[in-house]
């Protein structure tokens, strides 16, 4: 665990930064109905795991998102590509708290790799008394990552992992990508999308909802590929296209056919962990935004 700074402003700070990255956690997945995931009505393509992991999952991770803050506080100093060796420690930790807390259940891998990364923005940017955006903060996180994509999915290893697998036969970076570029995802489509289904007046569930969909249809997620190959992945993107196309979830009838994509995807066994990730950045950053505002 990283060492604990003295000043209390700072602490403040961690612990409100992590109570908004909890939350997120939270609210993606009690969102519902949501195609191929676990949520409130079902597991979704998932046989390994319930609502109830989620939230053992969710309350093991809640302690260590304020150290990642903290730690990019105290690694200010460090050149921002010198900071993801210590990050990926804390990371590392916070995981193996989560494997206990589940039972060996991947629930939130994912999200703990951007979470840790974003949090540790913040703190970095708050020690330099710089501006707290989506931009910065998501520009500061890609710089932490500068070259990981080279580093860890190019290498020839027959071995490999499968996200090195899909990098190599599909050209998916999947989480590492993302991260690279500063989750280009959602800052210009996501969080864009949320701002203007909010000035549509739409309940808070349906803009969450359909903000999920918008992902799914552009995302090169590695989940849904790694279940469902180059094939599988185009559906889904398609499907969402179409129901995006036809109105999405923003009227009380077209939730039936967001429960028809998602039979459709247990069917399959494809679940979009990628993008439920994202949607997960997405609320964090919006919730975020909204706090240094006030």
């Amino acid at each position: 665990m990283m060492p604990k700074t003295h000043r209390s402003a700072e602490d403040s700070l961690a612990e409100q930064v992590a109570e908004l990255a909890w939350r997120a956690m939270i609210a993606e997945v009690e969102l519902s109905p949501k195609p191929g995931l676990v949520d409130r009505h079902n597991s979704g393509a998932h046989k390994d795991m319930t609502l109830r992991d989620f939230y053992l999952s969710a309350n093991a991770i809640h302690p260590w998102l304020a150290d990642f803050v903290r730690y990019g506080a105290i690694s200010a100093g460090l050149a921002e590509t010198a900071v993801l060796p210590g990050l990926r420690q804390t990371g590392l930790a916070c995981e193996a708290d989560m494997f206990r807390a589940t039972g060996g259940v991947n629930t939130h891998k994912g999200s703990i790799f951007s979470l840790g990364l974003l949090c540790a923005a913040v703190g970095r940017l708050h020690e330099h008394r710089l501006p707290l955006t989506s931009e910065s903060i998501c520009s500061t996180a890609a710089a932490f990552c500068r070259g990981l994509t080279a580093r860890e999915l190019q290498s020839g290893n027959l071995q490999g992992t499968a996200g090195q697998r899909l990098y190599q036969t599909l050209g998916l970076t999947g989480a590492r990508g993302q991260a690279e570029t500063g989750y280009p995802l959602v800052r210009n489509l996501a969080l864009p999308h949320v701002q203007k289904l909010r000035s549509l007046r739409l309940p808070s569930g349906r803009v969450w909802l359909d903000t999920l969909l918008v992902l799914m249809a552009y995302n090169g997620d590695t989940n849904v590929a790694s279940r469902g190959g180059l094939q599988g992945l185009l559906w889904m993107q398609q499907r969402a296209r179409t129901l995006l196309h036809h109105g999405s979830v923003r009227r009380e009838v077209d939730l039936r056919s967001l429960h028809e994509f998602n039979r459709q995807c247990i069917a399959r066994n494809l679940s979009p962990g990628g993008s439920a990730d994202l949607l997960i950045v997405t609320l964090f950053l919006d919730e975020l935004s909204r706090l240094t505002e006030r």
